[in-house]
């Protein structure tokens, strides 16, 4: 009894440090995990850098009692405890979480179907030669599998989806597959949810990109600067825009008026003499072109001069 007792003490002190260490958690299902994959999964997350984690298992039971112990000192635990259901496990990491879960994910291994497991994707049976003979022909009809005889043996006429995801695999249908050699299922950690700086999510949000939320926060402020100028309510981001176009009134309030100050002077002396204004751009334009290297001109002159003395060439071989 003082044996379980202290592995109990020791795994809520092993849980609470790790939680104390770690600011993110995947909270991961292993069903139909095998420890061999276990072990690969551990391995590939030892170290520091980019992808790095620490697998912890426990049962349901023990893991809520000790994150109940915690509640008082870390009430944002509260948050995982709906999720301790199930075969469910804890990796812990202050790493990248979209790589962390890529590494998570990637260690999967095909099985073959088996009577009264559930399907985790559609299963199909290709169209194809089966290479039995038609004595099993009978097999394929009580299951709706359309075949025809070739060459003397079955050969399956069209693709068919066989079992559903989410659907039990029935006792035919798992050994026309292993008849078939096909292993349709693969197995390997799932993640159930994040929990990341106090909060739960859906691990679909790793796979938003931080250019879709760029777009989704510029966009936000595009439509706050509109409604906040249309109702003429300030706000930070419609500010700026507000004072541009007072600037703006300001300015056409000037120009009707006496009213004046030293930014605007220029702007009235150009409505009050735009020929003064309007002279000085084609003189300007003319400087620039007198600027101008007198080697452009050359080619021209060139240009002319060889046209002339071909045309000069050919009036020649005309009169000659």
């Amino acid at each position: 009894m003082g044996g379980k007792t202290a592995n109990k003490a020791a795994y809520f002190d092993k849980l609470k440090g790790l939680l104390e260490e770690y600011k993110s958690i995947f909270i991961v299902t292993v069903d139909n995990v095998s420890s061999q994959q276990m072990h690969k999964i551990r391995i590939s997350l030892r170290g520091e850098g980019e992808v790095s984690g620490v697998v912890l298992m426990g049962k349901n039971t023990m893991v809520r009692r000790a994150i109940k112990g915690f509640i008082s000192d870390f009430p944002e635990y509260e948050r995982l405890l709906p999720h301790v259901k199930g075969n469910v496990g804890f990796i812990f990491t202050n790493a990248d979480l979209a790589k962390t879960r890529d590494v998570i994910l990637a260690e999967k291994v095909a099985a073959p179907a088996r009577a009264g497991a559930v399907a985790p994707g559609d299963v199909f049976v290709p169209a194809g030669n089966t290479g039995m003979e038609p004595g099993k022909t009978s097999f394929f009809q009580a299951l709706g599998v359309p075949t025809k005889i070739a060459r003397g043996t079955i050969e399956i006429t069209t693709d068919l989806k066989l079992v559903e995801a989410g659907s039990k695999v029935g006792a035919s249908e798992a050994t026309l597959l292993n008849m078939l050699n096909i292993s349709p299922f693969t197995y390997g950690m799932s993640i159930a949810q994040v929990y990341d700086g106090g909060q739960t999510f859906s691990p679909s949000v790793l796979d938003i990109k931080e250019e879709q939320l760029l777009e989704a926060l510029t966009s936000a402020i595009a439509t706050i600067t509109t409604i906040s100028l249309a109702a003429n309510y300030p706000t930070l981001p419609s500010i700026m825009h507000s004072l541009v176009n007072g600037y703006k009134k300001a300015l056409a309030v000037a120009v009707e008026t006496d009213y004046s100050w030293e930014g605007i002077e220029e702007l009235k002396d150009r409505i009050a003499n735009p020929d003064a204004y309007a002279a000085a751009a084609p003189a300007s334009a003319e400087a620039d072109a007198d600027d101008k290297p007198a080697a452009a001109a050359a080619p021209d002159a060139d240009a002319k001069s060889e046209s002339g003395s071909e045309s000069d060439e050919g009036f020649g071989g005309l009169f000659d």
